[in-house]
């Protein structure tokens, strides 16, 4: 790697402190998009979606178990694949104790596409034990625009149509199985949803990123995204 130049302690300390000015500047900025975020208006869900869980059929008002805040990652695992996706099961590897989130009355569950048996494997080899349902046979993911299949939805991702993503050389968004998160509100049995974000928009909840994002190497990659990217399992470490 090339390394950062050598300096004094003293010039090292004029530029961290230089740097610790932008850091807070940034900090103002974000606490201020959290702000716009958290302040968007809401959609009232009335379609009665289905979802297979461990314990059979369960409704999207079910997902809350009872608290009033729900967070749906979209996680890329097609009903024809022996796996989920790889990027997916890195952001899942960063999602900390849900208890953390359970006190602040959010629950967080994971959805795809592949039947619950598939999912069930997949996630006890991973040694998850978070939520996890289907949505198979459901349009979840399509009006979620996770699935895209023009012949069942026109073409939508990252709020961009079939034109947009031509435009922008983002056709790999423009078919199969995509990644997100969804987020909904509750109040009593009425279901609302307020925020979706997608694709590089995950990037956000990779802890682990922020870590590598401390050291000189940081994590970010030229040409493909995560060239070393592995499921955990799967490291020859």
């Amino acid at each position: 790697m090339s390394f950062p130049k050598v300096v004094s302690r003293e010039e090292w300390l004029a530029a961290r402190r230089q740097l610790r000015a932008a850091e807070q500047d940034a900090a103002v900025a974000r606490d201020l998009l959290s702000a716009q975020r958290r302040a968007l208006p809401m959609v009232e869900i009335d379609t009665d979606y289905r979802f297979e869980g461990p314990e059979g059929e369960v409704r999207l008002l079910d997902l809350f178990e009872g608290r009033g805040q729900l967070i749906v990652y979209h996680f890329m695992f097609a009903p024809e694949w022996d796996e989920g996706c790889k990027h997916c099961s890195y952001l899942v590897d960063n999602i900390g104790h849900l208890n953390h989130l359970y006190v602040r009355d959010t629950s967080l569950v994971i959805i795809s596409r592949a039947p619950q048996a598939k999912i069930a494997e997949f996630g006890a080899r991973m040694e998850w034990n978070i939520p996890w349902y289907s949505s198979y046979g459901s349009g979840f993911n399509y009006d979620f625009h996770v699935t895209i299949d023009e012949s069942v939805a026109p073409i939508e991702y990252d709020f961009k149509d079939r034109a947009e993503l031509e435009a922008a050389g983002e056709t790999w968004f423009m078919s199969g199985e995509q990644g997100g998160l969804s987020v909904f509100v509750r109040d009593g049995d009425r279901v609302f949803h307020t925020y979706s974000l997608y694709g590089p928009g995950n990037d956000l909840l990779h802890g682990t990123d922020n870590y590598l994002d401390l050291t000189p190497r940081g994590w970010r990659d030229t040409g493909e995204w995560r060239p070393w990217l592995r499921h955990h399992d799967k490291y020859d470490i």
